[in-house]
C-alpha cells in the first residue's frame, strides 16, 4: 500500500515500464543522498557539539574541564564530558547572567539588603561573584572552590579578576565554613551537580556549620539540582528544614535547578512579600531581568515529600530516618 508521499512521487497508471524504472531509481538516489546528509550532520555533531573547544583539560577533582564558545560568543563551562553547564559568560556582555538558575540566586539579596560579608562556595565561570561584585564593589566578597584548575580557567576564559574587597580561596568549601571566624551576610552554596554531589556539603552537620557561619538575620542561597536527576534531592530540602527556621523553595522554570533560601530567623517571608522585595531590588540595582516575576512563577514552601524524606547524617553516610532526630 502506498502513502500518500509515495503516491505523488509515484502518479502509477500512466508510466511505461521503462519510465516506472527511472522513477524508481531517482528515488533510491534520493533516499541515499539524504542519508548521507543526515550521517554527516551526525557526525559533525557528535565531534563538536558544544561549539568551539577553547580549552580542555582535567584535574585531581574534574576528569574534563572543558571550555567552549558557541556562535554567538558565549562560553560555557562544562564538567566531566557532559552538556551540563556549569556557568555561562559573554566577554562582550558579562554583566547578563545567561543561565536561569543564576538569575533566581540574587533573590538572597532581597532579604538583606546591605550586606557588608557574603561567601560563594563554587567559583565556576565566575558569572554570580561578578554580578554581585559590580552591584555592591564595597561588599567583602569571598569565594571559595576546592579546584584550582577552575580558578584558571575562570581567570584566563571568563573575564574573572580579583580585587581588594573580591578574593579568591582554594580550599575545601566545608573546612573553609567550619573554620570560620567571622559570620558572612549571605552564602550563596553553588557546588553540587546532578551526578556529582559532595556528601560532605549535604548533610546535617554540614549544614549546621554553615547556620554558625551566617549572621543571625542573614540568609543562606543553594542551587540544587531537582529530583529528576538529583536522587537525594528531597533529603537535602528535608535537612535544610531540619537545621534552619525557615525554608522557602524557588523551582527554576524550564531548567532542573531549584533555588533554597535558608533562614537561621524567622521573619515569616510570603511569597509576595519576597516578590515584592525583589521586584524592588531589581530595580534599585538595574537588573536586566525582573527577579520579582522569576519569584513570583516559582516560590513556594516545601511540599509533603520534601518535608518528610530521610534527613542526611556524616556518621551513617547514608540517609536516616526523619524519626531518628
Amino acid at each position: 500500500m502506498r502513502t500518500p508521499e509515495t503516491q505523488a512521487v509515484l502518479p502509477g497508471a500512466g508510466y511505461s515500464g521503462s519510465a516506472k524504472r527511472k522513477r524508481t531509481m531517482i528515488n533510491r538516489t534520493r533516499i541515499y543522498v539524504g542519508l548521507t546528509v543526515c550521517l554527516a550532520c551526525l557526525a559533525a555533531s557528535v565531534a563538536a557539539p558544544r561549539g568551539k573547544v577553547l580549552f580542555e583539560g582535567k584535574s585531581k577533582y574534574n576528569s574534563s574541564i572543558m571550555v567552549v564558545e558557541d556562535a554567538k560568543g558565549v562560553r560555557k563551562l562544562i564538567f566531566d564530558n557532559n552538556d551540563v553547564q556549569q556557568s555561562a559568560v559573554k566577554l562582550s556582555n558579562p554583566d547578563r547572567l545567561q543561565l536561569r538558575y543564576t538569575r533566581v540566586m540574587p533573590v538572597a539579596l532581597a532579604v538583606v539588603e546591605k550586606p557588608k560579608r557574603i561567601l560563594v562556595v563554587g567559583l565556576g565561570g565566575g558569572s554570580i561573584p561578578n554580578f554581585l561584585h559590580k552591584r555592591y564593589p564595597d561588599t567583602h566578597i569571598d569565594v571559595v572552590d576546592i579546584d584550582p584548575m577552575v580558578v584558571e580557567v575562570a581567570k584566563k576564559y571568563f573575564g574573572f579578576r580579583e580585587d581588594k574587597t573580591l578574593r579568591v580561596h582554594v580550599a575545601d568549601g566545608r573546612a573553609f565554613i567550619e573554620n570560620c571566624k567571622k559570620p558572612y551576610d549571605i552564602i550563596f552554596l553553588d557546588a553540587y551537580g546532578a551526578e556529582d554531589i559532595p556528601y560532605a556539603l549535604a548533610t546535617r552537620e554540614f549544614l549546621q556549620a554553615v547556620r554558625k557561619a551566617v549572621t543571625a538575620k542573614g540568609v543562606v542561597v543553594t542551587n540544587l539540582m531537582d529530583a529528576v536527576s538529583n536522587r537525594l534531592y528531597d533529603s537535602m530540602v528535608r535537612t535544610y528544614i531540619d537545621v534552619f527556621d525557615e525554608v522557602h523553595v524557588v523551582d527554576v522554570r524550564n531548567s532542573g535547578n531549584v533555588i533554597l533560601l535558608a533562614l537561621p530567623h524567622r521573619p515569616k517571608l510570603t511569597k509576595n512579600s519576597l516578590a515584592n522585595r525583589a521586584y524592588k531590588l531589581s530595580r534599585r540595582k538595574k537588573f536586566s531581568y525582573s527577579l520579582g516575576r522569576l519569584v513570583t512563577n516559582g516560590c513556594r514552601p516545601p511540599n509533603k515529600t520534601e518535608k518528610s524524606a530521610p534527613i542526611l547524617l556524616d556518621k551513617k553516610k547514608k540517609p536516616s530516618s526523619p524519626r531518628e532526630d
